[in-house]
Formats: structure tokens, sequence, C-alpha cells
């Protein structure tokens, strides 16, 4: 035994940043660690989404969102640093705040930062223009958030696989699609895969979207489904778009390169993944809304991707109802990349019987 851990007893099924997380944290706790991933890591919501190290307009979520995002944000730092150091690796960790405009609940987030003592303030114009030049001319006033970071959420999926690889506590098995559970009574032995079985005392879901299809196959329900978005990248010069801007329900987020990022569609067509006409045409126009200077540069690309959608956006963080070895960490909805760290930290801790960082009751299964 290791720290509470059977060597070689950890199955992680999902290959996005929470399983990788999920690996990583394991594997540095003592434990031996195979992730099995469907396709490659992080090449589904975790390469697709923005990478914003903040819920939009947090204070629209509950407590349990909140809570999560709160203990996330402050360990991206370190976690950049670490991944940069283990790996060469850099995952763009910038630390540059966040704007928001046009908000017509400025009230409630006032009394939200109050309450949760989250720094968040009322800004006048010739702020906004000073932070961010190439605004849209005419706004009055908005919100300001020093301490929102944004990270480059491919990179960080890079760095976090090649952390995986250089730990040899990790086995990682890609291109390994579930097929079964070998499971019995309360207890689960092992899986069958596209490529054969993988045995284990202990397995966690983290397969996001898909983690409700691989719960039905030991016959429970989790209320997690897919919400398709779409995103567009233009290819700008750096300096254009310095920090993170929300307008409207939708973002601009710039890398270090210059290139800018715009999102984001809300539809629930299923597991269809697909890009539109409209959805691009709309997203263009969200750009120029914000800044309208990107009318100047091209579009580099624009994709869609699944986010895994819970009520009110709470994931479920815990062991499996009725079981003695599974555990299931999914429906992060919007927020997998900010509310990562704490997931995972979480779900360890409750692993390995020690104290959680956080009540672990709201993210309960059968809460």
């Amino acid at each position: 035994m290791v720290n509470g851990f059977n060597m070689s007893d950890v199955l992680v099924i999902g290959g996005g940043v929470i399983g990788m997380m999920l690996a990583r944290e394991l594997a540095q706790s003592g434990a031996d660690v195979t992730l099995v991933e469907r396709k490659a890591c992080a090449q589904e919501s975790s390469w697709a989404g923005g990478g914003i190290v903040s819920p939009l307009y947090p204070w629209r979520y509950p407590e349990p969102v909140t809570r999560l995002a709160t203990w996330s944000q402050s360990s991206y730092v370190h976690l950049a640093e670490e991944l940069i150091e283990e790996t060469g690796y850099d995952p763009e960790l910038r630390q540059k705040g966040m704007l928001m405009v046009a908000v017509e609940d400025q009230d409630d987030a006032l009394t939200w930062a109050e309450k949760y003592h989250r720094p968040l303030r009322k800004v006048d114009s010739s702020f906004l223009y000073q932070k961010e030049p190439n605004l849209v001319p005419g706004l009055p006033e908005g919100l300001w958030m020093p301490e929102v970071s944004s990270i480059r959420n491919p990179r960080l999926g890079r760095s976090l696989r090649e952390s995986l690889l250089l730990n040899p506590k990790v086995t990682l098995l890609e291109h390994h699609e579930v097929t079964a559970f070998n499971f019995k009574g309360g207890v689960v032995s092992g899986i069958e895969t596209s490529k054969g079985c993988v045995q284990a005392d202990k397995v966690i879901i983290a397969a996001g979207a898909w983690s409700s299809e691989l719960l039905g196959l030991v016959g429970r329900k989790l209320p997690v489904e897919p919400v398709h978005g779409q995103m567009m990248l233009f290819k700008a010069e750096p300096g254009l778009v310095n920090r993170v801007v929300l307008k409207g329900g939708r973002y601009v987020i710039p890398r270090n390169d210059g290139r800018v990022l715009v999102g984001s569609t809300l539809e629930r067509i299923g597991f269809e993944k697909r890009t539109t006409q409209e959805a691009a045409e709309s997203l263009h126009q969200t750009a120029l809304d914000i800044i309208p200077k990107l009318a100047d540069y091209r579009v580099e690309h624009h994709w869609s991707g699944l986010r895994p959608g819970s009520p009110e956006g709470i994931p479920y963080i815990g062991k499996v109802t009725g079981f003695d070895n599974l555990y299931v960490n999914a429906g992060q909805y919007r927020n997998g990349l900010v509310l990562a760290p704490a997931s995972t930290r979480l779900l360890v801790d409750l692993m390995m019987q020690r104290e959680s960082i956080i009540p672990a009751e709201p993210y309960a299964m059968d809460r």
C-alpha cells in the first residue's frame, strides 16, 4: 500500500484536462495509474474551449461552482510553472485580468464580490480604454476582475500529456474505446476496450460529455449531456487585444502570438459536431462588436466542441451510487478548465479518505 492505494490499481477513463490532471495527481500521491482515452488526449472539449480561468459572469452560478473556481484559480500559477519545468512546454498562462462591458446585472456582480471577497469592481470609460484602446467606442463603464487569467488550452493539454508520458507511474492508453465494464454487485474489476481488457481496483469515469453513456454501461444514469459550441480564431497581431473581454454573453481571448479567439455558441444538438455559416457570421459580428479592428484580420480557423452540460453547471464528483470502487468526475459544463484543479483535488481527497479541500456533498451523484 502507498498512501491508501494498492500499486497499479487506479484506472482513469477520459484523457481530457480533468482526466490527465487526475492521473498526474494520483501518480504524485504514490499510485500507479492507467489512463484510457478513446481518441488522443485533450482533443475534445479540452482543446475546443477558450481557456478563461474564471466562469463567465461568475455571480450567475451557484455557490458550489464558486467554491471550486476560487480554489482552482490560484492553483494555475503553480501548475503552469510545474509543467514548464517538467516538460519544457509552456501552457501560456496570461495573468492580465478580465473586463466585462454592457453588463445588465452589475449590482448582482458587486454583491457577489462582496459576499465571496472576490476582486471585482466597477470602472469608468477612461479605465476601459486605458486597458483596451481598441475596444468598440462609446462604452461608458464596465466591470474589472484583475486576478482572472487565461491559459492556452491546447498547449495545456500537450504539457499535461507530456507530463504523464514522462512519469513512470502512469500508463497511457490512447485510441482505446471502452465497450463494457466487468462488474459484479457493487464492484468493478475492469473494463473491456476496443483493444482488450484493462483491470483495476479503482475506476474513475472522467469522460466529459460521454460520461453519461459510460455510466449507462453499469446501469446508472447521470444528467450530463453534450452542449455544442462553435468558436472562431483571428490571426491578429500582439497588442491588438491584451486581456479577456466579455460583452453580450460572448468574449474575445488574446494569445501571446497575437491570435484572438471569439466564442461561443450554445447549441443542444446531441453528439453531432459541425460548424455552420450562420454561427460563423454571428461569431464574426461578435468579434467586431467588441474589437472593431478585427475586421482588418483574417479568420484562421472555425471549429466546434461538446461541453458536458449539467444542471446549474455543478459537476458530479465522487463515488458512483451503488458501487464501492467506481467514481465519477464530470459535468463541469462551460467551466472544465476553470474547475479542473479543484475537481481533481477534491476527488483524490475523497478516494484517499483525507480531509477534502471543500465540502463534497454538493457534488455527490445522489445529491
